[in-house]
């Protein structure tokens, strides 16, 4: 694109407040940008600003001719309205997917803009030449960045797709009853160690969304990222299993990346 006389893709972050998790993320992304040449930017802003003050911000971001797209990196602050924030801003900067035109475009199959997470975890799936046609896919979680998002992706006329899909949540009685049928179980709880090997059936594919930091004073941080499958148990049974960190983690990363291109090359809308 460059070589063509354009400008790189330029993708923003806002960042409210000193959440560790969130600053790790927000940082990881930047770094992206820079290794393969999109330009980035970073704002961040006291936990203490006003839900004006960042929809202002929002609003300017989507006014800005030179970007392309932008998160606001969730969790905010309990005095922002998180939905109001998301609904604020241009469906055709949202990256990040969150936004209901994206979220209804995607439940109808039609172009637009994945959730970074399930944009990874469709790609995890297909280079890894995992077939979905057919299988009894089980998704544990229900919230709007993952679970729901995925629950629809793989049930959709499509490939990777056409999953039978079973979603499990916190008032689903016997969950094991479900995933002891699974061929594919993808696990957003954030429950470390949940998913048993019992639990499970021989060459099941784990998709292991979890990263809750647990207390480990063996290591230099003070913890250690541990994901919702208990890997020691769960993995010999496996046909394939994402580890937890470096599994989907990266992917939702490169999700975004792919987002930020096609709203570059204006490929959605």
């Amino acid at each position: 694109m460059i070589a063509e006389g354009n400008r790189a893709p330029h993708l923003a972050a806002v960042l409210v407040g000193n959440d560790g998790g969130s600053m790790t993320y927000v940082n990881a992304k930047m770094k992206a940008c820079e290794k393969i040449g999109f330009k980035s930017t970073s704002l961040k802003f006291e936990a203490s600003i006003t839900e004006d003050e960042l929809l202002k911000v929002v609003l300017d971001l989507n006014n800005d001719p030179e970007l392309d797209g932008f998160i606001v990196q969730l969790p905010l602050p309990k005095h922002i309205n998180e939905q109001k924030v998301v609904q604020a801003i241009d469906p055709k900067k949202d990256v990040d997917g969150f936004h209901p035109v994206n979220v209804g475009r995607m439940a109808l199959n039609l172009p637009c803009y994945l959730p970074a997470t399930p944009f990874g975890i469709l790609q995890l799936l297909q280079r890894s030449g995992i077939q979905t046609s057919g299988k009894h896919c089980v998704v544990i979680g229900r919230s709007n960045i993952v679970g729901s998002p995925m629950s629809i992706l793989l049930a959709r006329n499509a490939e990777p797709g056409n999953c039978t899909v079973t979603l499990c949540h916190s008032r689903t009685a016997d969950i094991s009853y479900f995933t002891k049928q699974a061929d594919i179980i993808v696990l957003a709880l954030g429950k470390p160690g949940f998913l048993m090997g019992d639990m499970v059936k021989e060459g099941v594919v784990v998709i292991d969304v979890g990263t809750t930091r647990v207390d480990a004073p063996d290591t230099k941080a003070g913890w250690r990222l541990k994901g919702d499958a208990e890997f020691e148990s769960v993995s010999p049974k496996c046909s394939w299993i994402t580890p937890v960190p470096g599994g989907v983690g990266p992917m939702t990363i490169t999700g975004l990346l792919q987002n930020t291109l096609l709203a570059a090359k204006k490929a959605i809308y």
